[in-house]
């Protein structure tokens, strides 16, 4: 398993997301144009990089090899001798195949364990909050890369022109996270894109956006979706009242100090 260094347990690296995408498509792995999704797997890395994740290299990898395997299917064939223009491909559907193997596993030891858990009494305090997800189409968890997927046309939304000065959020994530949960503990849910708003640079959009998925990690919040492109709705888990330890609490490192005058911006 890949991890973030956020050590958001369902990030699980390049190969994840793009079995995610293989399933969008809703074909087998072994039919897929991997070349066909390379677009929307450039999409989600500019995401990443936004985000400025540690581990945004492990993607360039495999972004790398989707458009090589895009550009040797428009490329012109020489003789017998030529490189096998699917080696590359057949390559990489092997590590997927390998990978779903593993995950499919992994969703299923998950399963059981929650199994196991529902064996014992709840407390009458662990009930979620009244009505939180009483509606009349059947939820379903929502991927971690159908956050990404949303944020990504919160930022697009939001795009206006270039400002004229760095502009820079120190609100640290802590802060956004206990916004989140007070808007939770009025409302039950919050639809995802009302998290964000116009007036918002992208600094802040970003903290939010980090903010849920640090509350994702400790468990406080989970996501539910009710179609596959639809509004993402943020609810309130069971115990979401809990304190979180701020030394618990990833800052991550893209939030540091702004530059000073002695230090030239970031190009």
């Amino acid at each position: 398993m890949m991890d973030f260094r956020i050590q958001l347990d369902v990030f699980r690296g390049p190969l994840d997301l793009l079995l995610h995408l293989v399933r969008k498509h809703e074909v087998e792995i072994t039919e897929v144009s991997l070349a066909g999704i390379t677009e929307q797997y450039l999409r989600y890395l500019d995401v990443l990089r936004e985000l400025d994740l540690n581990t945004v290299g492990e993607f360039l990898e495999i972004a790398s090899t989707l458009i090589e395997i895009k550009s040797r299917m428009v490329l012109p064939r020489g003789g017998e001798e030529a490189e096998p223009v699917d080696e590359p491909r057949h390559d990489l559907v092997r590590q997927l195949l390998e990978y779903r193997k593993y995950r499919e596993a992994a969703s299923m030891l998950e399963e059981r364990g929650r199994a196991w858990q529902e064996r014992f009494p709840r407390l009458s305090s662990d009930a979620p909050a009244a009505g939180s997800a009483g509606e009349a189409e059947p939820l379903r968890d929502a991927e971690l890369w159908d956050l990404v997927a949303a944020f990504s046309r919160v930022l697009r939304e939001n795009a206006g022109p270039p400002p004229s000065s760095i502009v820079y959020d120190d609100t640290p994530i802590h802060v956004y996270m206990e916004r989140i949960q007070q808007r939770l503990q009025r409302a039950g849910r919050v639809p995802f894109s009302q998290l964000f708003t116009a007036q918002m640079h992208k600094s802040q959009l970003i903290g939010v956006f980090l903010a849920v998925l640090e509350l994702m990690r400790h468990q406080r919040v989970v996501a539910e979706q009710q179609e596959l492109f639809g509004e993402i709705w943020i609810i309130a888990a069971a115990g979401a009242e809990r304190p979180i330890d701020h030394a618990e609490i990833d800052e991550y490192e893209h939030r540091g100090p702004p530059p000073t005058d002695s230090e030239p911006p970031p190009e």
